[in-house]
């Protein structure tokens, strides 16, 4: 059975851990020869070693993506050790810790826009430039990894939300620029995942962020990996400009309440407001 992405070459940066690593691991198994960037130089050797092992082809690159020096090298890299670049994911992210705005530094805003967004023009102006050389008219596909926080706003996480915002917004220009030369740009905007930063969180946050989904489950990386799969490859020839949600109903709209909430309303003393009940509002 042919892989969907059998003898190309793909760039992830922002793959040392979590949803970056899976994706990487995902496009060597779907059969690419895979580079993989990020500032944490022995995470990524750790996933390259497992891609190897696995019986696929990685190489493993430090880079910061605020650096257009660092990700210009990335993408050489990949055509130099490869001779080409045919797909690549950018989803490198950072911010400060949740913080209100009025509060929050200038320095830890910035510092979400040179990573967030400004990592993800560098990104794509560089990509897009070694794609740009393929002979065909496929010639490559994007794809940036936003958030939910980029379709909604989120309380006191005011860089990150606003920068994934700014993301959907530059995803759909770059489709737009580089449509007709057989480039596609998409995006996916994941809900809550079970990645490094939920699991610090502990179990008592990771079923609140379960029960507030439709699903009452959080999603995991390969679920997300297996979405941007399909949009790199010529399975989604037709898709471009778009933001694909992968967040269990989230964005859909205010779920119903789970069996757990209908056991406290059932109880004698539901009459009484929500709160006291031990029942809070619903919340998106």
């Amino acid at each position: 059975m042919t892989q969907p992405l059998e003898s190309k070459v793909a760039l992830v940066l922002g793959a040392s851990r979590g949803i970056g690593a899976e994706i990487a691991r995902a496009y060597a198994a779907a059969g690419a020869g895979v580079v993989l960037a990020a500032r944490d130089e022995q995470a990524l050797l750790g996933v390259a070693d497992e891609i190897e092992g696995a019986g696929g082809h990685a190489i493993a690159v430090r880079a910061d993506v605020s650096s257009e020096e660092d990700v210009r090298a990335a993408v050489h890299v990949a055509v130099d050790e490869f001779g080409r670049l045919d797909v690549a994911t950018n989803n490198a992210a950072g911010g400060a810790p949740p913080t209100p705005l009025a509060e929050l530094a200038l320095a830890d805003f910035k510092q979400s826009i040179d990573t967030n967004l400004v990592g993800a023009f560098l990104a794509l102006k560089h990509e897009i430039a070694a794609m740009l050389e393929n002979d065909g008219p496929v010639r490559g596909a994007i794809v940036n990894i936003s958030s939910t926080a980029g379709l909604e706003g989120v309380a006191n996480l005011a860089g990150y939300s606003a920068t994934k915002h700014a993301l959907i917004g530059l995803t759909k220009v770059a489709a737009l620029d580089y449509a007709e030369r057989g480039i596609r740009v998409n995006a996916v905007a994941p809900g809550p995942i079970l990645t490094h930063h939920l699991e610090r969180a502990g179990e008592r946050y990771q079923r609140m962020a379960a029960e507030a989904m439709p699903m009452r489950r959080v999603g995991m990386p390969s679920e997300v990996a297996d979405a941007v799969v399909w949009l790199s490859s010529q399975q989604s020839s037709f898709v471009t400009g778009s933001t694909m949600v992968i967040d269990g109903g989230k964005m859909a709209g205010t779920p119903a309440f789970s069996s757990k909430a209908k056991e406290v309303l059932d109880r004698p003393d539901a009459g009484r407001s929500s709160q006291d009940a031990g029942l809070d509002a619903p919340r998106r």
